[in-house]
């Protein structure tokens, strides 16, 4: 598990869950990651997708500095629909700090 960490009253993270069962990762976004994860685990999640398995793992988490970069971060990696993507996230942490970079908040 690799993890990158900012400290803040009201920390909030993205994270990948992997099951090896689908072979699937599952990108979301939390100011909570226990429950969230106990929420997934559970599988009357609301989501269909993690529904489908029970055996998510944590296999990156990203922190962020707001409610606002964790929801931008997470539509990134969403967005490129790509597990390679995913997985060099976690190979090379240097584009994890340039993607927190590039949606760190302005204000």
């Amino acid at each position: 598990m690799v993890g990158i960490f900012c400290f803040n009253a009201m920390a909030y993270l993205v994270y990948i869950l992997y099951s090896e069962k689908l072979n699937k990762f599952y990108v979301g976004f939390t100011s909570d990651f226990d429950v969230r994860l106990e929420f997934h685990l559970q599988g009357d999640d609301l989501s269909r997708f993690t529904r489908r398995a029970t055996d998510w793992k944590l296999y990156l988490q990203l922190a962020c500095k707001s409610k606002e970069q964790a929801m931008k971060v997470e539509l990134h990696i969403k967005s490129m629909k790509s597990s390679t993507y995913i997985r060099n996230l976690k190979q090379y942490p240097e584009l994890v700090s340039k993607l927190l970079e590039r949606f760190a908040d302005l204000t």
